[in-house]
């Protein structure tokens, strides 16, 4: 994993073109292209990625243009919101370790 910005830039693209055409357009992602990177890459952090269902509401959610496939700035979208989610998620943990320290 890189630690700088240039680096991760570089990663999520990597990441999202390990995953895209296999099945059509290789510049973006089908449904059980979308299924298989949730389920290895993003599996921790979101609940059921190898349920239909789950999968189908977030492609649902990322196809902004109702294309039917999610083009990179739609993934892009998914990243950016799960990792505000983890930064709010690490400042409350802090929080919280803060005041067990002071009390």
């Amino acid at each position: 994993m890189s630690a700088n910005l240039k680096g991760a830039m570089v990663d999520l693209i990597d990441v999202f073109h390990k995953y895209s055409g296999k099945e059509g357009d290789k510049y973006t992602l089908t449904k059980l292209e979308l299924k298989n990177l949730l389920k290895n890459e993003l599996g921790e952090f979101l609940e059921g990625p190898n349920d239909a269902c789950v999968v189908e509401k977030i492609m649902r959610e990322l196809d902004d243009n109702k294309d039917g496939v999610v083009d990179f700035q739609e993934f892009v979208g998914l990243v950016a919101a799960l990792t505000v989610a983890c930064n709010e998620f690490f400042k409350m943990a802090l929080k919280h370790a803060e005041s067990i320290c002071y009390t």
